[in-house]
């Protein structure tokens, strides 16, 4: 009889136990963009490319890449719209520098279809937005005469608000 309620009471403890990790993993703690950063940041993005010369279009998607601000300059072209939207949705998407993603589909066969995903830009101008190892969202810059002028735009601006980012 006592080793029954032992293998009994051992049974409920593992039920219990499992019942509680499985709870546990049923929900997730996530950080994200806020929508006041993600205008900052836009606004900052196009005025870090505006004091160079540059007329472009600054795009910031949320973790998940969903479009969170946007800002154009006056002078930015018609493409810069879907382009800034389209890296910064790739940046998200992969966690990753967008110019970073092109040279890896250059030089990885297995990785040169990456462009035909939809929505994947993989031109310069998308970083990613981190806090610490999470990402929370990406910036999308189009406009500037080559996506390594677009990323450091992004970059610049990231980096004046880098308070902000803890």
């Amino acid at each position: 009889m006592e080793i029954t309620a032992m293998l009994r009471s051992s049974l409920l403890m593992a039920l219990l136990f499992a019942a509680g990790a499985a709870q546990a993993q049923g929900v997730l703690t996530e950080k994200n963009i806020s929508l006041d950063l993600a205008n900052r940041l836009a606004a900052e993005t196009v005025k870090q490319c505006s004091a160079k010369g540059y007329n472009v279009a600054a795009a910031v998607v949320d973790r998940a890449g969903v479009l969170r601000a946007f800002q154009r300059a006056d002078q930015a072209g018609p493409h810069t719209v879907n382009a800034s939207i389209d890296k910064a949705y790739t940046s998200a998407s992969a966690r990753s520098l967008t110019s970073a993603m092109l040279e890896g589909s250059q030089k990885n066969a297995g990785a040169a279809n990456l462009g035909d995903i939809q929505g994947f830009l993989l031109l310069g101008g998308g970083v990613p937005v981190k806090v610490g190892n999470d990402t929370i969202g990406a910036v999308g810059v189009g406009g500037a005469p080559g996506g390594h002028l677009d990323e450091a735009c992004a970059v610049a601006a990231l980096e004046t608000l880098k308070a902000d980012l803890k």
